[in-house]
């Protein structure tokens, strides 16, 4: 029961749920939504404050959830490269919580993980408005997933920024 009421501050927007049989439109959907992340993250951040970028939600810092939302895409971008030129790959994991511990998290400036996600977010969209209805079906497998299709990644990559980006509102919200 405890957990079902952390929840909420943990999950703001719910936890992950795919949608199996995605239609071509909710896919579409879900890629125009790609190039709008990074600027909705600028703009709901580009206030803030050093103190306020150290504001801690759920034992992260919001400077340590816009590092991540970088960090997490650039590998989302090349598990879809593989997965579009390879037979299933294995994706590789990483300690996210350790990545966040590293002293890039605290030195390098917001913006330039900003930057960096406008950009890859334009790569991304790119691919993706290139990829057939047959190139959602492939697949990659993870180690807390399993086997999954493109179609399934997508959806989580988009949950997950907005996940995080929810995360951040609250905590501006919060502290208003």
């Amino acid at each position: 029961m405890e957990n079902r009421m952390l929840d909420p501050i943990r999950f703001p927007i719910g936890q992950f749920e795919p949608t199996i049989n995605i239609t071509d439109e909710d896919r579409n959907n879900l890629i125009h939504q790609i190039p709008e992340m990074s600027h909705r993250l600028r703009a709901i951040t580009q206030d803030l404050s050093p103190i306020q970028l150290d504001t801690s939600y759920e034992g992260w810092t919001i400077r340590q959830i816009i590092h991540h939302l970088t960090d997490n895409d650039m590998n989302a971008y090349l598990r879809f490269k593989r997965a579009l030129t390879e037979d299933e790959p294995m994706s590789n994991t990483y300690r996210e919580d350790l990545w966040a511990e590293l002293h890039d998290y605290q030195q390098i400036p917001i913006e330039d993980s900003i930057f960096l996600l406008e950009l890859l977010h334009r790569r991304f969209y790119i691919l993706l408005r290139g990829m057939g209805p047959v190139d959602f079906h492939k697949k990659l497998r993870t180690a807390v997933l399993g086997s999954i299709t493109l179609n399934i990644a997508l959806q989580r990559f988009v949950w997950h920024n907005r996940h995080h980006m929810a995360q951040i509102e609250s905590l501006i919200d919060k502290y208003s």
